[in-house]
């Protein structure tokens, strides 16, 4: 069996009674982990033909950075930091903070742009936990970007003052059986 999702016409106007409000939802955990619902979430806006961006700050090794974003579907654009490795500590080298910063300024970019409906900053907390990005910076992001636009941030150990903007927060604990 073959599935196949059409995607809508979207060069007819949609006429809404209002503008509905992008809200900002936060995924967080004591551990690093990868947030499976986060993704499944993105590719299935991005499949009923919303424009998803997904940016994964400290995640490397394949040589992608900004320049070269990988397309999932039509929708759906992901991009990670030009880096040779994954960071897992503050201790980095003046080349790879450098390199996400060039992938948060890209990303204020195309966001104020309104080229996305949905952002996924994915590991921003530790972007920001490890000083590479600043927390007043994230914020300020949040709440000028434009007003449509859904924003997910996940990570652990997110900043309180992220928490106390968020519409949601998800936490995912491990749970051990005896």
């Amino acid at each position: 069996m073959v599935s196949q999702l059409e995607v809508p016409n979207r060069s007819l106007p949609i006429a809404l009674p209002h503008a509905i409000e992008g809200i900002i939802q936060v995924f967080t955990s004591t551990h690093r982990s990868f947030f499976t619902t986060v993704m499944a979430q993105a590719l299935r806006i991005a499949g009923q033909g919303t424009s998803v961006l997904v940016v994964q700050f400290l995640k490397g090794g394949i040589g992608q950075g900004y320049q070269h974003p990988v397309q999932l579907g039509q929708n759906l654009d992901w991009i990670r930091c030009d880096l040779p490795y994954c960071i897992d500590s503050p201790n980095v080298e003046a080349g790879e903070a450098i390199a996400i910063r060039d992938l948060w300024n890209h990303t204020q970019s195309v966001v104020s742009s309104g080229q996305y409906s949905m952002v996924v900053l994915d590991e921003l907390s530790l972007a920001i936990n490890f000083g590479l990005i600043s927390e007043m910076e994230v914020l300020n992001f949040l709440k000028q970007r434009p007003a449509q636009v859904d924003v997910i941030l996940t990570g652990p150990d997110m900043p309180q003052p992220i928490l106390d903007i968020a519409d949601q927060i998800t936490e995912l604990r491990r749970t051990r059986r005896a």
